[in-house]
């Protein structure tokens, strides 16, 4: 029975991305922003109880992907989508495609790349999907200036240039606790919690922001 318990996990981060497009295309985007986060949540669980019970397999590290093309690739691919303004050509705004595409294309590069263990190359779909589908979190003012033709293009073309880039982002796994080889690890964190305390959910897109920003840092530091 415990071999199945991953895989469940993994059909939930499925469902909630499932869930979080229905949303959408009720014109939905906050509670779709929500099902995002719980499919981050299942997304970590289902590889943290795979490695717990020792029930690793091949067939879930496909599913993984599959459930990740849909809740982090193509719901976040719509957000954007429904976030252009409605006289703007449709064929433009079809662009934001091209976050599933390179999304997709993301997963199928980590699958493949067995250097990515201790950090990342290229921005994790997860983050890039809470970062595109926290924006309607925004204060008005703030997401009408996003809601520009130019403003989109840039987001869609950064966002799937940062899934592929060769930047290497520090992954948020703990071998100890200790300070030494954690400080940004903990310095991040401690950032993100204050940041969320005091502006809650609006400080979402800020925090995968710094995420990018202290891993640049890190490498700086490290050189």
């Amino acid at each position: 029975m415990k071999r199945f318990i991953p895989n469940i996990l993994t059909i939930g981060n499925l469902l909630c991305g499932c869930i979080g497009l229905v949303y959408l295309l009720e014109d939905k985007p906050i509670p779709a922003a929500y099902f995002v986060w719980v499919a981050c949540v299942f997304d970590f669980m289902d590889g943290f109880a795979a490695r717990l019970l020792k029930t690793q397999s091949a067939i879930g590290k496909e599913l993984d992907s599959l459930a990740d093309v849909v809740s982090f690739g193509v719901l976040p691919a719509l957000a954007i989508y429904k976030l252009w303004p409605a006289d703007v050509p449709e064929a433009i705004a079809f662009s934001s495609l091209l976050i599933a595409a390179f999304s997709a294309l993301r997963l199928a590069i980590f699958n493949t790349d067995e250097t990515q263990t201790d950090s990342f190359r290229g921005l994790p779909t997860p983050a890039n999907a809470m970062l595109l589908t926290s924006l309607p979190l925004l204060p008005e003012t703030t997401l009408a200036l996003l809601q520009q033709p130019i403003q989109l293009m840039v987001i869609t073309l950064i966002s799937s240039w940062l899934l592929v880039s060769p930047i290497r982002l520090f992954a948020i796994k703990f071998k100890s606790f200790s300070w030494k080889g954690n400080e940004i690890r903990f310095t991040f964190l401690f950032t993100a919690v204050l940041l969320l305390s005091l502006f809650k959910l609006v400080a979402i897109p800020l925090v995968i922001l710094l995420y990018i920003a202290f891993s640049l840092l890190a490498k700086l530091i490290l050189k």
